[in-house]
């Protein structure tokens, strides 16, 4: 299994860095078929995985990609008041073919699922966002990578007893600090280039990381949470030795907006 999950992890790495680095279609693309595959699992687990409400969000969450590729986040708005119309208009005209708590689950999974990781494109594509987009896998996959390595040598403490037993303070406190490293190193090798974006980056790259790694372990508690209130053990099974994508990519689903947010308060405050 530890090799089986370690091969995993560095073909997703290493597919991830190409996609991320060479942008544009490329990136957008991946972004929405892992987005669907997640809405797909998601909506699984909630009951209406093939139903005509979640062909409907699959064909959403398709055209939201798109929109963003062409247009950023200018259309979101537009976005989220025809995928609600869109979405009463099928409770309606299929009643009662679903509950309100379908249609509600639906939306969520739209959201949670496609408009939050369509923002490691949002980010790419903002000035100097070559570099800003790593933050987001700096702060989830490389805080979760030593929060693990720091929980199997020192936890004992457990952070979530019920939702994630296997989770420790220990290694919650050490995620993050070795987040924090990761940042260091990281603004002193791109120091100039960060320069343009933040006026004093190695204070900004450490405030964005420490927030958002701290928000990323939020995302994989999130996703857990789902799965222990409908009694799954993983979202799916493609990714051999971890599951599925929401498995593997839910703290990367909260972290995205965050680092973004992060970027543009820190952006605003001309630190």
């Amino acid at each position: 299994m530890f090799w089986t999950r370690l091969l995993s992890s560095v073909t997703l790495l290493a597919v991830t860095i190409f996609l991320v680095v060479f942008g544009g279609l490329p990136l957008i693309a991946f972004i929405g078929i892992i987005s669907i595959l997640g809405l797909f699992e998601l909506y699984r687990v909630l009951g209406f995985a093939f139903t005509p409400l979640a062909y409907l969000c699959y064909f959403l969450a398709a055209a939201y990609e798109v929109m963003v590729y062409f247009s950023g986040l200018s259309l979101f708005s537009v976005f989220i008041i025809l995928s609600v119309l869109a979405l009463l208009m099928t409770y309606v005209f299929c009643y009662p073919s679903y509950d309100a708590k379908a249609v509600m689950g639906a939306f969520f999974g739209l959201i949670y699922v496609v408009v939050m990781l369509a923002f490691i494109y949002v980010i790419r594509i903002m000035p100097a966002g070559s570099l800003l987009v790593w933050l987001i896998f700096i702060s989830a996959w490389g805080s979760d990578t030593l929060a693990y390595c720091v929980g199997m040598l020192f936890g004992k403490h457990k952070l979530t007893p019920v939702l994630s037993p296997k989770k420790s303070v220990e290694g919650f406190i050490g995620g993050i600090l070795g987040a924090l490293l990761l940042g260091a190193i990281f603004t002193l090798v791109f120091i100039e280039e960060l320069l343009a974006v933040f006026n004093n980056p190695m204070l900004c790259v450490l405030i964005i990381v420490l927030v958002c790694s701290a928000v990323s372990v939020v995302g994989d508690l999130a996703a857990s949470a789902i799965k222990r209130n409908h009694d799954v053990k993983d979202y799916g099974n493609l990714i051999p030795g971890h599951g599925g994508i929401l498995d593997r990519y839910d703290s990367i689903i909260v972290t995205a907006p965050a680092v973004f947010l992060m970027t543009m308060l820190l952006a605003v405050l001309e630190l």
